[in-house]
């Protein structure tokens, strides 16, 4: 025991009052092993769904902010330890502190905008965004920034204060399922009851689309060079939508080759009216 004491007693770093022994290193790891001990517990509880039903969102949520708090005590419980005293430091960096925040300030503004979505919890990961006519789905959401993916498989990092400040539409928010609908004009003297048929078919025939009943294809408007129609329909995979748009639109265009109505081409007349004047040679 003595030799252990001995041990921690070294001294490693001496300048003026500040004395870095052995034992301040082993107190501090200690306090940075507790701390992750501690979370990695929570994180178990939390995602085990032992203490309530907490969808895979909400826990991550919860876990987000529990660990930020944590990991500020344990970073203040090491100062302590290194003998930097937290009302001290704070009170002598006042003024840099404000001019730090006047540089940083839509930094701050992002991890306030973190903190507000992990605490309010309107967006949680896997969550289908449609930010700024990009689709997303989240896929974390850090103190300053969210990791999202889009369509193209392809990784963003959205700043929080884009998706706390602007419209956000949340695919997610109340259902798994959301209306879409496809736009498409035929020829004029088309038989409109056998084209709603058709765009109701194409629609709940593809397997993503949701719910049959709710299939349902409208004359919206008398266009230029055609009737436009529209065809709306329910479904469920809000991520892939393309894709599922891009079938019945195949479809559709195979069920009007089939029966034989058309899809017409802009068309735009031009009337050019000329005039010539003959004039005679003046010195005729």
């Amino acid at each position: 025991m003595e030799t252990i004491k001995n041990f921690l007693e070294i001294e490693l770093i001496h300048i003026g009052e500040f004395n870095l022994r052995v034992y301040t290193l082993v107190t501090i790891l200690m306090i940075f092993l507790m701390t992750k001990l501690i979370l990695s517990l929570i994180k178990k509880t939390l995602y085990s769904g032992r203490y309530g039903k907490l969808d895979k969102g909400s826990s991550y949520a919860l876990f987000q902010i529990v660990k930020y708090v944590l990991w500020v005590i344990a970073i203040g419980f090491v100062l302590e330890t290194l003998g930097i005293k937290l009302t001290v430091l704070i009170a002598g960096s006042a003024a840099l502190l404000v001019g730090i925040g006047l540089g940083l300030q839509q930094t701050f503004n992002d991890i306030l905008s973190g903190i507000i979505l992990l605490s309010e919890k309107s967006i949680k990961i896997e969550d289908v965004l449609e930010i700024d006519g990009d689709i997303v789905k989240i896929q974390s959401i850090g103190l300053r920034t969210s990791k999202a993916l889009n369509t193209d498989d392809v990784s963003i990092i959205i700043p929080n204060s884009l998706i706390t400040t602007n419209k956000v539409i949340n695919w997610s928010h109340q259902t798994m399922k959301a209306r879409f609908r496809i736009d498409v004009g035929v020829a004029y003297g088309s038989d409109i009851d056998l084209v709603i048929k058709v765009l109701e078919e194409s629609a709940f025939e593809h397997p993503d689309v949701y719910d049959r009943e709710s299939t349902e294809a409208r004359l919206v408007n008398f266009g230029n060079s055609s009737l436009d129609f529209q065809v709306l329909f329910f479904s469920q995979s809000i991520f892939r939508i393309g894709k599922v748009k891009s079938d019945i639109r195949r479809s559709i265009s195979r069920k009007f080759a089939d029966h034989h109505i058309d899809i017409p081409f802009p068309q735009v007349d031009l009337h050019v009216k000329s005039s010539y004047t003959e004039r005679k040679n003046p010195t005729e």
